[in-house]
């Protein structure tokens, strides 16, 4: 999950909501966009909030640069979210904006309790990993540095 394929997917999610609504298809039959761009809003958030607080083995990394594209990610999605309410609004009035919040609402809770929950378990593993890797190689660097001084005293 990176802000340029989540970019990516509310954007073409986002574009076939829009043609549908020109075309005057029903809400509702656009259930699978409505789900594809609410879920991408969703992850978005979720990188927004991983970006302010980023797992200390990625410091290190392109972090500003990660949250330089998440911003202008986001200020997209703000776009996009004002233009589907003018044209929700437009053409199926306050009760289709209210159905669509709600279809993000479900779709948001749905990604929180699964995708969201496996990234942040995938995160923890690696922190696992790293912290087993690295306090293995200071036993053995230790253990090391013991057998060059024992070795060294036995001449």
């Amino acid at each position: 999950m990176d802000p340029v394929t989540v970019i990516a997917t509310a954007s073409a999610a986002y574009s076939a909501l829009k043609r549908g609504i020109e075309i005057g298809r029903e809400l509702q039959d656009m259930g699978g966009q409505l789900a594809q761009w609410a879920g991408a809003v969703s992850d978005l958030e979720f990188l927004a909030k991983k970006a302010q607080d980023p797992p200390w083995w990625k410091v290190g990394s392109n972090v500003q640069a990660e949250a330089i594209e998440i911003f202008a990610a986001k200020k997209r999605i703000e776009s996009q979210r004002d233009e589907l309410k003018t044209y929700i609004q437009y053409s199926y009035g306050q009760s289709g904006w209210e159905e669509l919040l709600r279809i993000e609402a479900q779709v948001r809770k749905r990604k929180q309790a699964t995708d969201h929950r496996k990234a942040e378990m995938k995160e923890m593993a690696v922190t696992v990993v790293l912290v087993v890797l690295v306090l293995a190689g200071g036993i053995a660097a230790l253990g090391l540095l013991a057998f060059i001084l024992w070795s060294v005293q036995q001449r």
